[in-house]
């Protein structure tokens, strides 16, 4: 009977201790900016961030509670990402072309821009999303990428 006790005891400790939030990744936000880097990395904690651009273009990458943005652009383009919530935001544009990719609580979300268009993908638990010139991608209930250029958009995994 004392067994069972001591077994109970410390299951319902770990139990408890779950309901509390131990063990659960937390990180300060961190953004990555170029210029004026060419190429910055931050890593705190669980989150991760990088960002690249080529002269006359712009990177934005923030990240936070374990996610992972990474934005890139060249010739003249503009690319933003955010990630949080084991996310992984990717975003990369060029001649002229502004992206935009969110990712939260786990989900993927993928976003291209080309030759002056833009285009904006987000994704959320569970859910991918990419958009680009060769097209939209929506999976998962909590999806959705628009490509303004030619018009094309998908939400909710369809």
């Amino acid at each position: 009977m004392s067994r069972t006790a001591a077994v109970f005891a410390v299951s319902s400790g770990f139990v408890a201790a779950g309901f509390a939030g131990a063990g659960v990744a937390n990180a300060a936000p961190v953004t990555c900016v170029s210029p004026p880097s060419a190429n910055q990395i931050l890593v705190d904690g669980t989150a991760s961030c990088g960002a690249t651009a080529a002269e006359g273009s712009r990177s934005t990458a923030t990240a936070a509670d374990s996610g992972t943005a990474v934005s890139v652009a060249e010739t003249g383009g503009t690319s933003n990402t955010y990630a949080t919530g084991f996310g992984t935001a990717l975003g990369a544009s060029r001649a002229g072309g502004t992206s935009y990719a969110g990712a939260i609580g786990g989900g993927i979300a993928h976003s291209w821009a080309d030759a002056g268009s833009t285009t904006i993908a987000i994704a959320g638990w569970g859910s991918g999303a990419t958009a680009e010139a060769a097209g939209v991608d929506c999976v998962g209930p909590l999806s959705l990428a628009l490509n303004l250029a030619s018009g094309q958009f998908c939400i909710l995994g369809s």
